[in-house]
């Protein structure tokens, strides 16, 4: 398998840490968002979207759509199972997932930010604040939600990473890039600290990428 993947890029952040928990080490293929690499014509054919990730299989063909793929990873490798026994328990945690794949991250992405700055002529402190509100926004949302779970351990839910610690870790990430005062929320804090502790989060930060430079 080719991962195709930016460093900075939460979306691919989310992907390494779900592939990484699978036990999974596909090649890296960095895409250079900052000199717009994914929006060129050899990269257009691996994903039409020019968006990363994009993930090529071994018979060729390519996954492309973070969900997506993860989604392809949990049934083709359900070992170790990203989402809890129980439909009440799995759609807890992926409404988890889904207030920051839904709600936070794509008004925060890299083309909206871009959109603002070109065509909007927001300043860095106007796309920070930004940033800030929709984070902000969510955070207090997911707090609220991970308090009221009087059952879960030191993950977002039980007492092993699920898919809700896949997505909310590159989002915390993301927060404290633009300047984003985590203090307001202890416990998405410390589910960010237990799972950077682990091996599988460790390896997938952007700081550890080959293309982080």
């Amino acid at each position: 398998m080719e991962l195709y993947s930016f460093f900075r890029s939460g979306t691919s952040h989310r992907l390494r840490i779900a592939l990484n928990l699978k036990g999974l080490k596909p090649a890296y293929r960095a895409i250079d968002l900052r000199v717009d690499e994914q929006a060129q014509a050899e990269y257009r054919v691996i994903n039409p979207q020019g968006l990363v990730p994009a993930l090529t299989l071994d018979d060729g063909s390519t996954l492309i759509q973070s969900p997506a793929i993860i989604e392809w990873l949990e049934e083709r490798y359900p070992t170790p199972a990203l989402l809890p026994e129980g439909p009440e328990a799995r759609a807890q945690v992926r409404a988890l997932a889904a207030m920051v794949g839904c709600d936070i991250h794509p008004i925060n992405n890299r083309r909206i930010l871009q959109y603002l700055r070109k065509n909007m002529g927001a300043d860095e402190a106007a796309v920070n604040a930004w940033c800030a509100t929709w984070i902000t926004t969510g955070f207090d949302a997911i707090e609220v939600l991970l308090r009221q779970d009087t059952a879960r351990g030191d993950f977002c839910f039980g007492g092993a990473p699920s898919l809700a610690d896949v997505y909310l870790v590159p989002q915390v990430e993301s927060a404290r890039r633009f300047g984003v005062d985590m203090t307001r929320w202890p416990l998405i804090s410390a589910v960010d600290a237990t799972c950077s502790r682990l091996p599988a989060f460790a390896q997938a930060a952007p700081a550890a990428q080959s293309d982080a430079r």
